[in-house]
């Protein structure tokens, strides 16, 4: 084995300017997707749960596709097809955003007051395939949680006069998404992970800049060593806040 490792050429310089680049834009990424993702998610799932039929067909038809078609063709799709459909001037309005970040803050030791950032179609194409992919499965495991609460709570809700939104949104769903903290975990890492994907339409993120890296200085084992180490990183951390949360909030249901 005659392979020279040089960690200092992928960990100092331009080169690690760029790797910290596409991990700030990985964590922008995920974390815009998974709100999204979240909110979306407890839309279809009350959807489904409605008793206006039509509303219950749209949801079930939303999550079988999103679920059952690969991640990599919906992230061209919104990217490559979508742009045909779309109104010229939104993609035009989409590619000029800038999204104005208020400071003063500190991360990872360097300062911020009142950045700008520019949001291009790149990265809005990639929240989108990964929100509704990712809501998809977040749906189905909040119902799932919904499930799990006694029927009687939903009966009692309505005999006290609350409408059918007001007990799920009172009652119902606040049981159910801490009951559901748990799965939501893996969703939070696999959107996380997922987000590498979306390297095939150019957003500059933790695999794209460790690709470029490994381009420039043919240091490849160094970059993505580099990257798959701020991955796990990454997932650990955040697996460890939400254990956190689970352990201190967990709800235990008696039936």
């Amino acid at each position: 084995m005659n392979y020279t490792f040089e960690w200092d050429v992928v960990l100092s310089g331009e080169y690690a300017e760029w790797l910290y680049e596409g991990f700030v834009t990985t964590l922008q990424i995920s974390a815009v997707s998974l709100l999204f993702a979240m909110l979306l998610g407890t839309l279809i799932c009350v959807m489904r749960m409605t008793p206006f039929r039509p509303l219950q067909w749209f949801a079930l038809a939303f999550t079988e596709f999103f679920r059952n078609t690969p991640l990599m063709v919906q992230v061209l799709f919104w990217y490559f097809g979508a742009y045909l459909v779309v109104p010229e001037g939104i993609m035009t309005w989409l590619n000029e955003l800038y999204l104005f970040v208020p400071g003063p803050f500190t991360l990872f030791g360097h300062e911020f007051v009142g950045e700008w950032l520019l949001l291009n179609v790149e990265f809005f194409s990639g929240v989108i395939a990964l929100t509704v992919y990712t809501s998809a499965f977040i749906a189905e495991e909040i119902r799932a949680g919904i499930f799990s609460i006694p029927k009687t709570q939903l009966e009692s809700s309505r005999a006290v006069g609350l409408s059918f939104m007001q007990a799920y949104r009172f009652v119902i769903l606040p049981q159910a998404l801490r009951i559901v903290v748990p799965p939501l975990i893996s969703q939070s890492l696999n959107l996380i992970k997922n987000s590498s994907l979306c390297m095939v339409i150019g957003v500059s993120e933790l695999t794209f800049m460790a690709r470029q890296v490994e381009s420039y200085s043919f240091r490849g084992f160094e970059a993505f060593t580099v990257a798959t180490i701020v991955y796990l990183c990454i997932s650990l951390v955040v697996s460890l806040c939400i254990n956190m949360y689970n352990k201190h909030f967990m709800l235990q249901v008696k039936y």
